[in-house]
């Protein structure tokens, strides 16, 4: 099995802190995304792989569990017969035993090596349930039971990934439900526009007897960040429009938009849109996007351009010569 280093995928230092780490999650995805190669099946992987590094680093859990097993990798140990017999180093040093055959396909999106690492976690002879050293959010679709129910019945839960387009519009997700004796059924579960990272939807009795929750997670978005239901991005506005006023196209979910820029705008500068972020998931309007103005020159600079720049250097530096 191919060892993943997480840090080489994105490039990014052992020591690097979670600023560092999304910041170059946010570099790659802009690159790889498969919006912008579309029909690209090598840079869909890229993106998937720079997904899955960004699932492991960026959670504190996850993080910790990795290293270990990435400690014991460079000190020659048998990392690869650990993860063979499915287990992964808890937080006190100890292991915690996985199981090999984890939940439906929705696991399939992630690496043999994360599945090993990250899977469902099981109790010797027993049913499957919910362990403390389980992350909570491994992959799409994994379910995993929990008793304590005064009824005698079983919840099931479920963690789903969804993009932040499909947050903003809405979307489904269909998922298996085991009965425990060796067969099992399909759900699907609408999840409401403007559904928010960690959120989680319950679907009453539908998990033989029990409750279904679904954790929704919400993926990174390489343009935008989100901030409850308002969204951030920069937009790049020519250093003529700045100065002397006019308009630029700023993108939004829902498409692109106009917005004025007055005269003299700095860089920097942010500007609100009313109503252009998420929509509120209980209804109601939508939060706003927060657009911050950066200043940008012509690439390349022509013969005229430079004509024109030393012009204005001149004017606004008496003293200033040509180099």
């Amino acid at each position: 099995m191919e060892f993943k280093d997480y840090y080489k995928i994105l490039g990014v230092d052992r020591a690097a802190d979670q600023k560092a780490i999304r910041q170059a999650f946010r570099k790659l995805a802009r690159q790889h995304h498969p919006d912008v190669n579309p029909g690209n099946a090598q840079a869909e992987q890229r993106f998937k792989e720079i997904n899955e590094a960004y699932q492991v680093l960026n959670d504190p859990e996850r993080r910790a569990k990795y290293d270990q097993i990435l400690d014991l990798r460079q000190r020659g140990g048998g990392w690869e017969d650990l993860l063979r017999h499915g287990a992964a180093p808890g937080g006190d040093g100890t292991f915690t035993v996985f199981s090999e055959g984890v939940g439906p396909e929705g696991l399939g999106q992630f690496s043999e090596f994360f599945q090993q690492i990250f899977g469902g976690a099981f109790r010797p002879g027993g049913s499957r349930r919910r362990s403390r050293d389980a992350s909570p959010d491994t992959a799409e679709d994994l379910l995993r039971q929990r008793t304590g129910r005064r009824t005698g019945a079983e919840d099931v839960e479920s963690a789903v990934q969804i993009s932040l387009d499909e947050a903003y519009r809405g979307t489904s997700r269909t998922v298996t439900v085991s009965d425990g004796r060796g067969s099992s059924r399909s759900l699907e579960i609408k999840i409401p526009k403007g559904v928010r990272d960690g959120q989680r939807i319950r679907a009453a009795g539908q998990a033989n007897g029990g409750d279904l929750f679904l954790t929704v997670r919400v993926l990174p978005h390489p343009q935008f960040t989100r901030h409850d239901d308002d969204l951030s991005c920069e937009v790049a506005v020519p250093v003529w429009t700045a100065a002397l006023g006019g308009e630029a196209e700023v993108p939004t979910l829902a498409g692109t938009v106009k917005m004025t820029i007055p005269p003299a705008t700095k860089d920097g500068r942010t500007f609100r849109l009313r109503g252009q972020g998420m929509p509120h998931v209980r209804g109601g309007g939508s939060g706003d996007l927060l657009a911050k103005v950066r200043l940008t020159l012509p690439d390349p600079l022509t013969p005229r351009d430079r004509e024109l720049l030393e012009e204005m250097r001149r004017s606004h530096e008496p003293s200033a010569t040509k180099p």
